[in-house]
């Protein structure tokens, strides 16, 4: 996309975000890059970011399987442990606080949807009653059986691993029932384990957020970011919202941006920089 049609792009979706009266934020692993997050973007993005899973042949998607909680626990709680660290440790960047300032400006308020499992939405400050994780979180535990339909927070919990083995060391995470190895509730690959209750709770007031905003005729903006084609979770929600209640998606990913219809906006930026640009004298 040329410079000039991207200005006008911007200039689209300023006067969109202006006239908004609600706001919804549709995020996926791009959110976070700009917080120095690794986004695991193709199994060679995946395997700079651990390298032992290429030595030992594993994708992202082989690797993110809860079978390895029951065949290799130490394994398992190395990987997920090592990022509940680093997810623990990063700071969410400027753009977090932006959407945020502005979504709490519009008279129906705001929303988050993310596929996400790093919590970088809550350690913003958003509310947590206005936020769906899809796929769960890794700041919430559940037993790997499970013995019971129970989720409990990962508060507490600390993860030592020992890097040149790439193995947690114990004692590791237990199911406070059954003293079972206990995982984190992250929908993973292959998972019939999940237990979704606590997403499922987000997603009711979601719905029920999405009725009141068509109950109450607002004009609806949806900022799209970093959602990529390989789990297409967010992109087809931001889709199906914007064509159930007429809003408009702005759609922030330097390499997916392509659109459903011109009645929608693309901005072909990484995401700190497409939600600067975009709300530059909107707030």
């Amino acid at each position: 996309m040329k410079n000039i049609e991207i200005d006008k792009e911007i200039e689209r979706a300023r006067e969109v975000l202006k006239e908004a009266d609600a706001l919804l934020i549709t995020a996926g692993a791009g959110m976070g890059v700009d917080s120095g997050l690794p986004d695991f973007r193709g199994t060679e993005g995946f395997w700079r970011a651990y390298p032992i899973a290429k030595k030992l042949g594993l994708r992202f998607e082989e690797l993110a399987n809860p079978r390895w909680f029951r065949e290799n626990p130490k394994l398992a709680w190395a990987f997920y442990g090592h990022r509940l660290n680093l997810y623990r440790n990063t700071k969410p960047h400027e753009g977090f606080y932006i959407l945020k300032n502005l979504g709490e400006k519009k008279k129906g308020g705001y929303f988050v949807f993310t596929s996400n499992v790093d919590g970088q939405f809550q350690k913003a400050g958003y509310d947590e009653k206005k936020i769906v994780e899809i796929h769960g979180s890794i700041h919430h535990l559940q037993c790997v059986k499970p013995c019971v339909d129970d989720i409990w927070s990962a508060d507490g919990i600390e993860i030592n691993i020992d890097m040149e083995k790439f193995e947690a060391i114990p004692p590791l995470p237990q199911c406070k029932h059954c003293g079972d190895i206990a995982r984190p509730n992250i929908l993973m690959f292959g998972d019939w384990e999940w237990i979704p209750h606590r997403t499922a709770g987000q997603e009711f007031r979601f719905e029920r957020w999405l009725e009141k905003i068509q109950d109450m005729d607002y004009k609806l903006a949806i900022v799209e970011i970093g959602a990529g084609k390989a789990v297409p979770t967010v992109r087809l929600l931001s889709e199906r919202v914007a064509s159930s209640l007429d809003g408009t998606l702005i759609r922030i990913n330097p390499r997916d941006y392509e659109v459903p219809s011109k009645r929608h906006i693309s901005i072909p930026l990484g995401g700190l920089e497409g939600i600067k640009k975009i709300t530059e004298g909107v707030i």
